[in-house]
Order: structure tokens, then sequence, then C-alpha cells
């Protein structure tokens, strides 16, 4: 009934107009799919960041943000990209599989955690920035574009200047809908990458797992002309659904960053508990 007095409506409307103000309809379609949660912005609000929780709820094909503006914007993709990196990384040969050894060289890094041999694996949960460096300089700049292109990552800006930073700095770009799509393609197998690759890949994104869910992820964070933007991107498989999410913050002024780093998580797991998908 619903259906029918709408289409009646629709039909009134585009008689009485120019063709010129006819609505899209897969923009209408779109919306109808966009859910507007404030209780995520009070989350947000309450811990001094900027910014959106993206989550995509698979079965229902919905979308769930406090603001779908700040999720269409393209950020760095900061340590995010270490997902793609090593699918490329497994599928180039790079990396033969997550028990892949990187050497440390003996120099001083950032993190102490980083000054030591390191498998794939243990790279991907630390975060090791030198270890992805090497990866993306024995992957190329020719099959880094190839693979990308390929994989419909993002926009990433790649040349022979940048092959080690360009996911850090520069004009590389992805938001959080991108992120989603990509993570959406990974999960359904529709990546075009072997299987043993994406058998690795979601072993090795693996975060937590308990009675209640299987989070998979990736965290990310960069600092571009002084300001700090933090992703977490991943899924949640619940046990009867599955849940792909993208969150991007910023700091608000007088933030303590001792704490951004708890924050992307927090802001998300409780997004999640507002939607009551997990306790």
């Amino acid at each position: 009934m619903r259906t029918t007095l709408f289409i009646s409506i629709l039909i009134i409307c585009i008689s009485c107009s120019d063709r010129e103000q006819i609505p899209d309809l897969t923009e209408v379609k779109q919306l109808s799919q966009q859910i507007v949660v404030p209780e995520f912005q009070s989350i947000i609000d309450s811990v001094r960041v900027d910014g959106a929780v993206l989550i995509y709820d698979m079965e229902s094909d919905v979308f769930y943000s406090n603001d779908f503006e700040w999720a269409k914007r393209g950020k760095l993709p900061a340590s995010t990209f270490k997902i793609p990196n090593s699918i490329i990384a497994l599928e180039t040969g790079v990396a033969h599989s997550d028990t892949t050894l990187f050497k440390w060289d003996g120099e001083k890094r950032r993190l102490k955690i980083w000054e030591q041999d390191l498998t794939l694996q243990q790279a991907f949960h630390f975060s090791c920035v030198p270890c992805y460096q090497d990866v993306a300089r024995n992957i190329g700049v020719k099959n880094m574009n190839a693979y990308l292109n390929s994989l419909g990552y993002g926009n990433m800006q790649v040349d022979s200047s940048n092959i080690d930073m360009f996911w850090l700095e520069g004009e590389s770009r992805i938001n959080q809908f991108e992120q989603i799509d990509f993570l959406k393609r990974f999960y359904q197998s529709a990546l075009p990458i072997t299987e043993r690759t994406e058998e690795i890949m979601k072993r090795l994104m693996i975060i937590d797992e308990t009675d209640q869910f299987k989070l998979s992820g990736k965290t990310g964070w960069s600092i571009r002309n002084g300001n700090n933007n933090g992703w977490f991107v991943g899924y949640l498989e619940a046990s009867n659904n599955t849940y792909i999410f993208a969150t991007n913050v910023e700091p608000k002024q007088q933030f303590d960053m001792n704490m951004f780093q708890m924050i992307r998580k927090e802001v998300t797991f409780e997004a999640f508990r507002k939607l009551d998908i997990i306790n």
C-alpha cells in the first residue's frame, strides 16, 4: 500500500515539473539504505574527537553512521594500507606466507617492538612501518599500481619518489565507504586474488574471538601538517550476520594523545553496542 502511494505521488510530482527536476532514483535508493544514528555522535563527542563511525549490515544492505558526509571525505589510509600491501606482497611472492621473516637491520626504530626480526603476521599486528616500507619497495611501482587498480582500492598516488610512503603522506586518499567496499569484496571472495592469499589474509587479520563474535581488521594513524587522523577498519562476524566497519576520527584541541591509540577501537565497540550487535 505504501509503495503504491509513493509511486503515485512520484508520478504526480514528475508530471507537474520540468525534466530537470526529476529525482535521481538511484540516489533515493541509496539514501533509503543510510540510517543516521545520533547515539554514534554522542559517543564521539564524549571522547573529545571529531569524525564518523560507518557500519555496514551485510544482511540488510544498510549503512549506519553519525555523519555520512564525513564518511565520504578521502583520507590517507595510513596503516590500514597494510591490508592491501600484504595481499599484494603475497600475490607477487614478496612474502610467501604469514610466517615470512623480515630481518631487523639493527638500526634504531621509532618503536622498540619493531627492533627485532618479525614474521609477516607479527609485522602486521605490531604495525611495523619499516617492515612494510621494505615490502612496498620490493613490490615496486609498476606492480603496486597494477594490483591497486585491479583491487579497486581508493585513489592511491604511487610513483618512484613515494613508493615507501604514499599511504602515510602525500595525495593518496580513501574514504570510509571505499574502505567498506574493499573489505566487503574481500570478505565475499570477490577480489582477483588467489584462494591461498585470501585464506592467509583472513587468518592474519583476526584481532579477537569470543563466544559472541570474531573481529578482524586493522588500525591506522597518519599525521599530516600537524593534524592527526585515526582509522579502525574491518569486519565483525556475529552468530547470524556480518558487519563491515570503518571508523575515522581526529582529536579535538586539548585531547590527551596518549588515549588516541585506544579511542579508535573503543568508539567502534561502543557503536556496535548501541546497535545491540555485541554486549
